[in-house]
């Protein structure tokens, strides 16, 4: 019988969160949530606490963790409610802790994520930000404390599986000619681009293949996700940004590519559902079921791809763009969008000036240094502040 494996699963009440809960639940031979964290969606919270009775929950709001805790005690779980961030660091370094999903979105994934490499734990990346924001930080956490990092994103993933399992980080030494990310398109690849500047965030929202948080499909609509995801690539695989590829795969069957100097190219094929790279990472380098439909190659029949369009998505030029800058530019385009999102999903910006807003930021600021997490934060901080003094610029 496998050994259990205890787990802190962060931003529990998200997508990629309740995925997890749902592989989980079908080996409760294998697994055992210790910590459940969320922001502040202490409903769902509550009913995770009561089928799978973790020993720790972590709210971000306190007004909504004062609201758990009374209802915890009224159900008589043995389940202790904490608040803050440090709270987040505690659960995801425990001693008991085998692994931690870290599925918080944005920058508030950061500190947790950083707390788990420094405590060697096995850590599910599915928080892009947090390479894209402090990616010399964090892997040089990884490596100093002998910290497993396993990639959640399905991209990623697919990258994982298809390079050699003896990959060390040198790409050339392992034949690869580079990678390649494929993306969706989102929901307005074929929307005239005329009609982009009336896009709504319900449209941006509604995309056409994954089931993801509202922050993350405006990034789908816009392609940030991918530029994001060049720039995890960077870090993750070692690789260059001329050895990392889109390609707009409509179909979101193939989940990405590595292509070998000797011709050959490798692919991770599946349904688009987040199931499967969480349960890969979950058993690494073991199998096991992960609930989702097995795939059908005749029912899909043809498969298309096309370069994308950096006309219509700007966003995914910004970030090669902070990849080749290097420093604290990830960090200010990561806030920039963050901001900028926000700011759209709340109605107070048009979706077109999205990119505008980040392209003026990293303008404004300087590229500085990014070797501390003291570096990182400063950049962040400044370049939230200048996205807010920018924003009347952008408003319609």
């Amino acid at each position: 019988m496998s050994r259990i494996t205890h787990l802190t699963i962060l931003g529990s009440t998200g997508s990629i969160g309740a995925s997890t809960l749902d592989v989980v639940a079908r080996h409760p031979d294998r697994y055992r949530v210790l910590a459940l964290t969320a922001q502040r969606q202490d409903d769902v919270l509550l009913e995770q606490c009561i089928r799978f009775e973790p020993r720790y929950a972590v709210l971000l709001d306190e007004v909504a963790a004062a609201r758990l805790t009374q209802r915890i005690a009224a159900a008589g779980l043995a389940v202790q409610v904490l608040c803050g961030v440090e709270a987040l660091e505690l659960v995801s370094s425990l001693p008991e802790v085998d692994a931690v999903m870290a599925a918080i979105v944005g920058a508030a994934g950061l500190r947790p994520t950083l707390a788990a490499a420094r405590a060697g734990k096995k850590i599910l990346l599915a928080n892009t930000e947090t390479l894209v924001m402090a990616g010399r930080v964090f892997m040089e956490a990884v490596r100093q404390h002998n910290a497993t990092l396993l990639p959640i994103d399905s991209e990623h993933n697919a990258i994982f599986q298809a390079l050699p399992s003896n990959f060390a980080g040198d790409l050339a030494a392992s034949g690869v000619r580079r990678i390649l990310l494929t993306a969706s398109g989102g929901p307005f690849r074929n929307t005239p681009f005329s009609e982009l500047q009336r896009v709504t965030p319900e449209q941006a929202c509604a995309h056409p293949n994954w089931v993801m948080g509202r922050k993350i499909s405006v990034d789908s609509s816009t392609m940030m996700n991918k530029g994001l995801e060049v720039i995890e690539a960077h870090w993750l695989f070692n690789a260059p940004a001329d050895a990392i590829q889109v390609v707009v795969h409509p179909q979101s069957v193939i989940h990405s590519l590595v292509q070998y100097v000797d011709g050959s190219m490798l692919a991770q094929l599946g349904n688009p559902d987040m199931r499967t790279p969480i349960a890969h990472a979950l058993a690494y380098p073991e199998r096991i079921d992960a609930g989702v439909e097995p795939l059908d190659l005749a029912k899909v029949a043809t498969l298309n791809f096309m370069a994308p369009d950096l006309a219509r998505f700007p966003c995914l030029a910004l970030a090669y763009q902070a990849l080749r800058a290097g420093g604290t530019a990830p960090t200010v385009l990561n806030a920039a969008n963050e901001v900028a999102v926000a700011a759209f999903l709340d109605r107070r910006i048009p979706f077109l000036a999205i990119p505008r807003m980040i392209a003026d930021v990293l303008a404004a600021l300087p590229v500085a240094a990014a070797n501390t997490l003291d570096e990182v934060l400063n950049a962040d901080a400044a370049a939230r502040a200048t996205a807010h003094e920018l924003m009347q610029v952008h408003l319609p």
